[in-house]
């Protein structure tokens, strides 16, 4: 059984309400704004996605951001999982990414994190988004069983699982 239906149209535009912010899948010519996000805000994604994704390193560069997010845009194109960037309303700052992924670990159709950058930690966009999320996941999404780490669950206690087989 594949991890979408067939048919499954991915949404390309996404409001994050009471914002002029949105969501769209990530794309490699998004670098360079992404880059500067990644990096801006690095000390804090790797206290919460370093354990479980080795992710981002201090010593990232450019290139390898270049790279990684040409493997999302492919992984999107072919529905294998999702990244989706959090922009302002002229996409001109990258302000954080959704991911959309197949469960790695026992228990979930689907694993979904978020974060926003630095400067939006504690703001009313990032409870914006922080809302957004589970509601567009239910309503838009054909997953029965989300499961979002490090939210509904710590990332310690998603490392624990089982690997799915």
């Amino acid at each position: 059984m594949s991890w979408l239906p067939e048919d499954f149209v991915h949404p390309v535009h996404v409001p994050v309400p009471d914002t002029s912010l949105h969501l769209r899948p990530i794309r490699e010519a998004d670098t360079p704004l992404d880059y500067p996000a990644v990096m801006g805000s690095r000390a804090r994604l790797w206290e919460v996605f370093g354990p479980a994704w080795s992710w981002p390193k201090e010593s990232m560069t450019y290139e390898e951001d270049r790279i990684d997010l040409l493997r999302h845009e492919q992984e999107i194109a072919a529905h294998q999982s999702f990244n989706y960037a959090l922009w302002d309303a002229a996409e001109t700052a990258l302000l954080g990414c959704v991911y959309i992924d197949p469960p790695e670990r026992t228990g979930s159709d689907v694993d979904v994190a978020w974060w926003v950058v630095d400067e939006l930690v504690g703001s009313g966009a990032e409870r914006a988004l922080d809302a957004l999320v589970p509601q567009w996941i239910d309503a838009d999404w054909p997953f029965r069983q989300p499961r979002y780490p490090g939210r509904d669950l710590s990332w310690q206690d998603w490392l624990a699982l089982p690997r799915v087989p």
